[in-house]
């Protein structure tokens, strides 16, 4: 094993400045889908549609500043609203052009604002509607011939049309059916917990070793008065992991719904996922040849030492062991790409959950008074995610190694730069991982 000076060397060289977040996490104010998914906030307007709807009321208010416009020109607004209105001729009047959007204002709205339509069928018929209206106008209308609104106003009312209907395919009724998703998994979750052991089994057990479960009556005491204990700040922390546990749940519970990325000749798979309100996860799932057990001793029980075997992990220290299975601490990602992406550094509160099936660890980013921002680093923000390690009910010594992972790096990266190594970033850690496991089992 390469001493520790030769390894930093090699760290900062390491392809990403994100794998500190092999710890995982949020921002304190992280999505709770338990809050933002109550009954009653369930049957309010959610965003992308009100904003779907303001689109609408723009579309109208912008034909009607443009018609206005087009009116006050030479005769003058009264004699040109009586030619185009009271003596209205479908080939020289602008007029139902104002009429065709003031149609798709109140259709739209009447279906989509105040019935709540989840459908596309209404706007799909004002599209085919206003399409083949304008379309018909332009070939035998002259419009043509009067000057620059002729060509304006047809053209403008054509293309809003068509925005509106890929706002609401693409946007409005995807965003909110991903959201319904979420509200199913999350009652799911709530709903299958006689399928795992209960959540007091797996408290108590951060200092445990891997083969035994806490359960006594007395252990259960000592926590009980360390929670009372807490002060504001401690629970916090204990919030927050709680909260980043069950978005964990959730996104495992939709596995099926992940979508595959990348793979590698180890059978490595990453794919990712859409969280609402903090944007893609990458999800790596990886295969090993060592009891669970083992995964769960060197990663999630020990990652201040993560450094001695993972080239992308620069420095990792705990900060303040809150309370048995929750702790805060600081991890440092070393730069990469030449120096493009410079090094990172996180505060996290992690929870870590024993279960009958499974070991986790789960986290967010927080703050800490210990550890402020520095100026020789930049830093980053991690989303909802953490380490899962699934056991093999037939075989003990084989397990399943996942990695949830959503981070903010800040800075001015693109974000197109950060995805695309995000996933060999999960690749190298998992292959310093099987490094490391393989060196554990030929020792003596």
């Amino acid at each position: 094993m390469s001493k520790p000076t030769d390894l930093q060397h090699d760290l900062e060289r390491s392809l990403p400045a994100i794998a500190s977040i092999s710890t995982s996490f949020s921002q304190s104010q992280g999505f709770s889908p338990y809050c933002y998914f109550s009954p009653e906030k369930r049957k309010a307007i959610s965003d992308v549609r009100r904003t779907f709807c303001l689109f609408v009321t723009f579309d109208l208010l912008f034909i009607s500043l443009l018609w206005i416009i087009e009116l006050n020109t030479k005769d003058g607004i009264q004699k040109n609203l009586e030619n185009e209105i009271i003596k209205y001729n479908f080939k020289t009047s602008f007029f139902d052009i104002f009429v065709l959007a003031f149609f798709r204002f109140f259709v739209l709205l009447l279906a989509y604002a105040i019935v709540k339509l989840r459908h596309w069928w209404v706007i799909a018929v004002t599209t085919l509607v206003s399409s083949a209206f304008l379309i018909v106008k332009v070939i035998l209308s002259e419009l043509l011939t009067k000057g620059a609104f002729g060509y304006l106003l047809p053209i403008v009312s054509f293309v809003i049309a068509w925005l509106e209907t890929w706002f609401l395919d693409f946007k409005v009724l995807t965003q909110e059916a991903e959201e319904e998703r979420w509200y199913l998994a999350a009652q799911a979750v709530a709903s299958r917990s006689p399928l795992l052991y209960p959540r007091a089994l797996s408290e108590g057990q951060f200092y445990s070793p891997p083969e035994s479960f806490a359960g006594s009556d007395n252990e259960s005491d000592e926590e009980g008065a360390g929670r009372n204990a807490l002060t504001a700040q401690e629970k916090e922390y204990v919030r927050q992991g709680k909260e980043a546990m069950e978005v964990v749940d959730q996104i495992l519970a939709q596995e099926e719904n992940w979508k595959f990325e990348k793979n590698n000749d180890f059978g490595d798979v990453v794919y990712t996922f859409e969280i609402p309100f903090h944007g893609k996860t990458f999800i790596l799932k990886a295969f090993l040849q060592c009891s669970a057990e083992t995964v769960y001793q060197e990663v999630i029980l020990q990652p201040e030492k993560m450094i001695l075997w993972n080239r992308t992990v620069a420095a990792c220290q705990i900060l303040q062991r809150v309370e048995d299975n929750t702790i805060v601490s600081y991890d440092v990602a070393a730069g990469a790409a030449g120096g493009v992406i410079s090094p990172r550094d996180f505060v996290n509160v992690r929870r870590i959950e024993r279960r009958r099936d499974r070991y986790i660890s789960s986290g967010m980013s927080t703050t800490h008074s210990l550890k402020p921002p520095l100026s020789k680093y930049v830093r980053g923000e991690n989303g909802p995610g953490g380490f899962i390690v699934l056991k093999c009910p037939s075989n003990p010594r084989v397990c399943t190694f996942i990695w949830i992972l959503n981070t903010d790096l800040k800075g001015r990266l693109p974000r197109y730069l950060i995805h695309q190594s995000l996933a060999a970033t999960m690749f190298e850690f998992a292959f310093h991982l099987r490094q490391r496991v393989s060196e554990l089992s030929g020792k003596p």
